[in-house]
């Protein structure tokens, strides 16, 4: 069973995870792959709408609750997208990633295929 203190962290975590998703231009830091850079801007616009909006998360694909990770299909190609935690200058983890003064959130959105 999860010490109190760990439920309150993930829900901290899942909660500023939610927050970066939804307006990652404001929060962190945010990557494409190649495959979805050379995708029409109207694409590239479609797939992060679809990411700021995803809500399906499941014990499947989050078992530790902290909205880090999610999937979707579009125009017919698995999409993948996820978020790590670094420290400020990027260089290596965030020891505290409930904790946003020392912690940059990047997220990646891909094609399942590059992951």
């Amino acid at each position: 069973m999860p010490e109190p203190d760990e439920g309150a962290s993930a829900a901290r975590v899942r909660e500023l995870n939610d927050a970066f998703r939804q307006a990652p231009h404001a929060r962190g830091k945010l990557c494409l792959t190649r495959a979805i850079a050379a995708k029409s801007l109207s694409a590239q616009l479609a797939i992060l709408h679809r990411v700021m909006t995803f809500d399906a998360f499941t014990e499947d694909n989050d078992p530790y609750q902290e909205h880090n990770f999610g999937a979707f299909e579009y125009d017919g190609e698995k999409i993948f997208w996820r978020i790590d935690y670094y420290d400020l200058a990027c260089e290596y983890g965030s020891d505290d990633p409930s904790d946003p003064a020392q912690t940059t959130r990047v997220m990646t959105i891909m094609l399942a295929s590059e992951y």
